[in-house]
Parts: structure tokens; sequence; C-alpha cells
């Protein structure tokens, strides 16, 4: 691809020999399982989102599993969420044992806190709000349903590091938040890592024990656990790349700001980005008609893109096996045949996006 959806080589070749030396450092410390360098994560992730604890762990979708376990969840239980998000928010659900309750979304492809109240039931457990793209969702009136039923919230902010409602950060709304450090996040390792956060320090201790085999020391076990343990390289390497997180959302948002300015609105949806948020914009995605299409030709054209999600999960085999009934989801299945994820990384160059939108703005001008 000439211009490629993403690019973790060049990202690569920018790190160099520093992050080669903060590798080496490691390898020679002999420190691979536990590790001072993950003490310093959590301590800089706590800072960042201005949180009282974080817990690394393997990945984000563990990240979600022990997050609902210190919550409660277990089998027969439900949980309020919704399906246009990557597979990991419902199957960590099913995994316990509960059941996933899908509301319908808005516009900008976030939850309806309108529509959460009508699911409430005796059994609900926990509300799973999705910041999906890099934007949070309306946390302000989520929070008083919360309260209101005395339901907990745990926020998947996979795709939100940095970001923030009303001056404050995703993942310290809620009782837990959860978030991934996967390569093609903003914050990534070299494989698979995640972390969560949380003000409880009763959920910390119980999650640190649970992802170390449930042992709370070398010969004792006080619960059951998993190994769900974030190793000290790949903290290591998110030490080292949380000092340029900045830099990165801040490109990311000026390459979005290009994308505004020069896209077509008449052919193409962009959800805006309102006066209470902070995009750090993990994906850009936009809502156009001919969606397969418009994929083709920018292909054509030498473009990567992708599309985030075109099934959703309700409509997946694995969940129809379930034979759960759900909600009417007209927005989210809509929105499932015209989303399309443009190039958004910080590598992107001014003409690689001018040259996107008219690519984009030819294919519908000319038709």
């Amino acid at each position: 691809m000439k211009i490629p959806y993403i690019n973790l080589s060049k990202q690569y070749q920018h790190e160099g020999k520093k992050l080669l030396s903060v590798i080496n450092k490691v390898l020679k410390s002999g420190q691979f399982v536990g590790g001072d360098e993950i003490i310093k994560f959590e301590k800089n992730i706590t800072k960042l989102l201005k949180v009282k604890y974080c817990v690394a762990l393997n990945s984000g979708t563990d990240a979600l599993t022990l997050g609902l376990y210190a919550l409660g969840v277990r089998k027969n239980d439900e949980v309020i969420t919704t399906a246009n998000s990557f597979i990991a928010s419902t199957a960590v659900i099913v995994h316990l044992g509960a059941k996933p309750v899908f509301v319908d979304v808005k516009p900008d492809q976030l939850i309806d806190p309108s529509l959460i109240e009508k699911s409430i039931t005796k059994k609900t457990k926990a509300i799973m709000v999705v910041h999906l793209t890099g934007r949070v969702c309306d946390m302000s009136k989520i929070n008083e349903i919360s309260q209101k039923y005395n339901i907990p919230i745990i926020e998947d902010a996979a795709q939100s590091i940095g970001s923030k409602y009303i001056n404050k950060y995703a993942g310290s709304f809620g009782r837990i938040g959860c978030f991934s450090a996967h390569p093609l996040k903003n914050l990534n390792a070299v494989g698979d890592s995640g972390y969560l956060t949380t003000n409880s320090s009763k959920i910390a201790k119980f999650l640190k024990d649970v992802r170390n085999h449930g042992m709370t020391d070398r010969n004792k076990v006080k619960n059951f656990g998993y190994v769900s343990r974030m190793d000290n390289l790949q903290a290591a390497i998110l030490n080292f790349r949380l000092k340029y997180l900045k830099k990165i959302i801040k490109k990311r948002r000026e390459n979005a700001k290009i994308y505004f300015k020069y896209l077509n609105k008449k052919f193409i949806f962009i959800p805006k980005e309102n006066k209470k948020e902070f995009n750090t914009y993990h994906t850009f995605v936009v809502q156009v008609n001919n969606r397969n299409l418009l994929q083709k030709y920018l292909k054509k054209k030498g473009i990567g893109t992708a599309i985030h999600y075109p099934i959703p999960i309700h409509m997946q085999p694995a969940f129809k096996k379930l034979n759960y009934k759900t909600n009417k989801l007209p927005k989210t299945e809509g929105q499932s045949k015209k989303i399309i994820t443009l190039p958004i990384h910080q590598y992107l160059k001014l003409s690689d996006i001018k040259k996107i939108c008219k690519v984009i703005n030819n294919f519908y001008e000319n038709k």
C-alpha cells in the first residue's frame, strides 16, 4: 500500500536504538516475570489517568474478564453493553456464564444512555460502556443511572487511553477501567498486554493476587486465580513509549482536523467532537453509502482501510448459538453497513490525508 492503514515498522524506525537499549536492559537484568518495570508502569498509569490503582495484566481481554469477575459477575447474571464492539467485550461476559444485554447506540457509535434503564432487571450486575474509536461515552448520564440503581460501571477503554470527557480521563469514571496495549493501540506493546484501573484498594489487592494464580505469597493461595501477568519486557517497552503518548495523540488529533476540513460532508458523515470530549482518535471512522465499493476503490488507489466492525456481535454465529433474545438494534445494524476506518496514524503526511480526501470525494462526486 502506498498509504498503509497502519505503519508499525515506521514506529520502530523512529524508536530504533533507544528501544533496543530498553529491551537489552531487561534481558540483562534477568527479570522477566514480575519486576521493577511493572511496578513503574502501574505508577505511571495512575499518575497519567489520575486514579489510585493500576493492575498490569496480560491483555485487554483479561482486564475485562478479571474486572467483571471482581465485580461479582457470575452465572445467570446480566451485563448491559453494546453490540458494535470487538468480540472480546461480549466474549468475557459469556465466559463468566453471564448474559450480555445489548442496547442500541447513538449516531457517534457510542451507547445511548436513554436506552439503558429500559434494559435493567433484577439480574443486572454491571453496565459495560465501550469508549469506541477514542471517544468517551456520555458518562454524566450513565453515572446517574449507575448511582440510581446501584449498578457498577466497568469501562471498556481499550481504544481510549488519554481520552477525556468533561476533563476526566477514560478509565476513571467507573468502578473499573479496562485497557489494551495491543500493538495497534495508541500506547502499544510489541505483543499482547493490558491493564485495568480502579480507585478501590480492595479490588486492586484482590486482582493483583488473582492475576498470579491467586497466590498471596510464594506458598499461599487465598483464591483460585488465573495467569494474567504482564511481563517485565512489555512493561519496559510501555514505559518507554508512554513518554511519546501525548505527542502521538496530538498528531492524530491534527490528522483528524485535516479530514474534517477536506472530506465532503455531503457524502460522508463524521461524528463531531463536542466541547465535552477530548478524542484521541485510536481510529477515524466515517459513515458512507456504498461502503464496500469505496473500500475496493481506495485499495485500487493504494490506500489501506479497515472496518470496525462489519458484523455486530448479536449477528455473529457464535452469539446465535446462545439463543438469547435481544433488543432491536437498528442504529447498530445500520451503521455496520456504512462504517469505514481511514488511516489516522501519526506517520501520515499532510499530502497523504489530502490525497485520501480527494480520492473519496472524487468517488462520490463523479458517481
